[in-house]
């Protein structure tokens, strides 16, 4: 009986495992900019960390690479056609399947990072393609047209959504009047629900999702608003209407312990909420205008949240128990993530920079600067496995910042 007992338990555990998704994306787990790694380097040497390889010829874009198992997928726009590029972890091509139209206007280029769950890859191009592509040789699964299928509003520079993933459900946000965001079957591309949301323009934001016992709600902004929606049902749950001076809300939200965290630009600065135990509601904490970043990204590291300002050019911390400017650092301004207790600045001028963050300051240890690649400097840094990737343009660059034993 015991034995019997042994075995059911063992089949229970392997069974809750095998039906857990392995899901890759945009700025790591959950969304949050902060990589799972140990055991990196502490310094840097002058020239920078080793460069393990590079290659050219990846596409216009400032879409980053996504890492799954022992390959490295990454947007790219060739002569106008979306590409989605798989490549190995020595940066040799393996294929690369055609999705879509890219953005051939203001910024030319792919604008999004892919969102691989187990053998499934999605894409969304700057026109609105949206994409089902196998991993292992690229086939296409299923596509669509979020302009052409749903009636949507494009952006003044593009389509910039990373798809979103939650069990059989994969989520967009078309914008416009009637399917403003919606969410499709990941495994046919048919329509589950749609919501008309304030009914105006996308956001330049890859949506996150928060988890409570009762259910879990799509997290997004739209032109205006900071958006909350049940995600199985479609629900609205709340909204929060920003300043209207610009419309460029282009970073992923941050949530941890009851709190939703964002920066935006225009005025709206940072901001904490309170959610409810439910998710059904939010209720502002603090609002800092000071910390107006774009689109480069903000990560919550040792009590603080960190972020480079738009108008100001220098990056900032705030105490996430005040509010309050704690440090700034001189470093232009760019994209934020970390690992390993350290930051990682990737500024417009192409420098990268490694940062120590105490709760008093931060202080720039070591710097280099990207010199592959073509165009702006806007991709947000990855970290995977000991190594730093950097997309240019048309370039991406590996670098080894693993200490060695």
């Amino acid at each position: 009986m015991k034995n019997l007992s042994i075995l059911l338990i063992a089949v229970l555990f392997f069974a809750c495992n095998a039906k857990q998704k392995k899901v890759s994306e945009w700025r790591g787990e959950n969304r949050s900019g902060i990589y799972n790694e140990t055991n990196l380097l502490e310094e840097w040497p002058t020239e920078g960390p080793a460069v393990l390889w590079d290659i050219e010829g990846i596409g216009n874009g400032y879409g980053s690479p996504v890492i799954k198992d022992d390959k490295i997928f990454l947007n790219g726009e060739v002569d106008s056609v979306a590409y989605l590029f798989a490549l190995d972890l020595h940066g040799k091509t393996i294929w690369k399947t055609e999705f879509g139209t890219d953005w051939m206007k203001s910024y030319v280029g792919s604008r999004s990072a892919p969102t691989v769950v187990d053998d499934m890859i999605y894409v969304a191009s700057g026109m609105g393609d949206i994409a089902c592509i196998h991993t292992e040789a690229g086939e296409l699964k299923w596509e669509m047209n979020m302009l052409e299928k749903y009636e949507g509003k494009n952006t003044n520079f593009g389509y910039s959504q990373s798809l979103l993933i939650d069990g059989d459900l994969v989520f967009a946000a078309p914008g416009g009047l009637e399917n403003n965001i919606i969410a499709l079957n990941r495994f046919t591309g048919e329509l589950v629900w749609t919501n008309p949301g304030v009914g105006e323009m996308p956001a330049y934001c890859s949506p996150m999702l928060l988890e409570f016992p009762s259910r879990k709600v799509l997290v997004t902004f739209s032109d205006h608003a900071l958006i909350g929606i049940e995600s199985q049902t479609g629900k609205m749950l709340w909204t929060e209407l920003q300043d209207t001076l610009c419309h460029i809300n282009g970073n992923t939200p941050i949530y941890e312990d009851g709190y939703l965290y964002y920066v935006t630009g225009c005025g709206n600065g940072a901001v904490k909420m309170q959610v409810s135990e439910d998710g059904s509601q939010i209720t502002e904490v603090w609002r800092n205008k000071e910390l107006d970043n774009i689109m480069g990204g903000a990560v919550k590291l040792n009590g603080k949240i960190i972020a480079s300002a738009h108008r100001k050019k220098v990056w900032k911390s705030i105490d996430i128990n005040t509010g309050e400017i704690r440090d700034t650092l001189k470093f232009g301004r760019g994209a934020t993530i970390a690992a390993d207790g350290m930051l990682y600045c990737y500024n417009e001028r192409g420098q990268v920079g490694l940062v120590n963050v105490t709760p008093e300051s931060m202080d720039l240890v070591s710097k280099f600067k990207v010199t592959k690649g073509t165009k702006e400097h806007f991709a947000q840094p990855v970290i995977n496995d000991g190594v730093l990737y950097i997309r240019h343009g048309d370039a991406l660059v590996a670098y080894d910042i693993k200490k060695k034993i």
